[in-house]
């Protein structure tokens, strides 16, 4: 099953707080994946799959698929059954399910990267508002960055899972958001201004959030807020704008609970006094369909995470007028 994402992209149009989710099933319970980030949907068969030894537990080996090698991920083994049970007691039920299911896997395209998630089943395609999505710090804390969230559709709950953080947590340690690998963009002689710059930071994963913050201030830029979504990043605009003290520059994701990145960059550039403010998309869903939508909102720039080397260059272009070469 191939996604037509052209179709979705005139269907949904850009910066009017909706997404498409596909609703799948591990153990039973309800899960959810933003549209965009899938490629296609396959069935599962165990004889095209390619074992390799001394991988991560999560990951069953790799499949073949029109000449490319992409890595399986069984997503029910990583997460856990016991974050199924917690759903509701509909979720224990999961022998009865899968025994009139067949496992799918989902193919799944962000960062410029593609890969495989084994799942028990697939449901259909929901369309939702952001501002219904919850978010996860009122529940399930334990288990927050591996979700963006949670709905509720006809009284099922719906988790969000958050395909990057997984992906990240299987070949990955998080190190593409620490400072590690940014020293080249920390020159003294820039600190000064920098540190003359207000600039707000929207994300809702904890550890991104944190992770771009610190790379920031190490670079010298020690007014720059974070905001744990686009929400509470346009409540504290709309505060600056009253005390007439708006920042520079706003970076944004895309994917975030009550409002996303699109339509946060609407309403600052539809706004007659914070339209001069500049706004870099920062997302792991660039490609040229979002591109397209973030254009559409008026963004001044977009890039694809997780390098964060682009996130420093683009903060100084707009803060610093460095003119930097990077990505529209």
């Amino acid at each position: 099953m191939a996604l037509n994402k052209k179709t979705q992209g005139i269907l949904l149009e850009a910066g009017t707080n909706e997404f498409e989710i596909l609703e799948y099933y591990l153990y039973g319970q309800s899960f959810g994946i933003n549209v965009h980030k899938l490629r296609e949907i396959i069935p599962y068969n165990s004889d095209e799959l390619t074992r390799i030894p001394e991988t991560h537990p999560s990951v069953m080996g790799t499949l073949l698929l029109r000449g490319s090698t992409i890595s399986l991920i069984n997503l029910a083994a990583h997460l856990g059954k016991n974050i199924a049970l917690n759903q509701g007691d509909e979720a224990g039920s999961s022998d009865a399910f899968l025994a009139n299911n067949r496992p799918v896997v989902l193919v799944c395209e962000f960062n410029d990267d593609v890969v495989a998630f084994l799942v028990d089943g697939v449901d259909q395609i929901h369309r939702l508002s952001w501002a219904v999505v919850k978010p996860m710090d009122q529940f399930f804390e334990t288990y927050h960055p591996r979700f963006t969230g949670s709905v509720t559709i006809a009284q099922r709950d719906i988790l969000i899972v958050d395909m990057e953080h997984i992906t990240n947590e299987v070949f990955g340690d998080g190190g593409h958001y620490s400072a590690s690998g940014t020293s080249e963009d920390l020159q003294p002689d820039r600190a000064s201004r920098r540190a003359e710059a207000k600039l707000f930071f929207a994300e809702d994963s904890t550890i991104i959030r944190q992770g771009i913050l610190s790379v920031l201030r190490k670079a010298g830029y020690v007014k720059v807020e974070g905001f744990g979504n686009g929400k509470q990043c346009l409540d504290a605009l709309l505060r600056a704008k009253a005390e007439n003290d708006l920042p520079m520059l706003v970076v944004s994701d895309i994917e975030m609970p009550e409002l996303d990145g699109l339509s946060l960059c609407k309403q600052i550039k539809d706004d007659p006094i914070m339209k001069d403010i500049s706004v870099v998309i920062y997302s792991s869903l660039i490609n040229d369909n979002t591109s397209h939508k973030c254009e559409e909102v008026g963004a001044d720039a977009y890039t694809s995470k997780p390098d964060v080397n682009k996130v420093v260059h683009l903060v100084d272009r707009f803060c610093l007028n460095d003119g930097v070469e990077t990505q529209r």
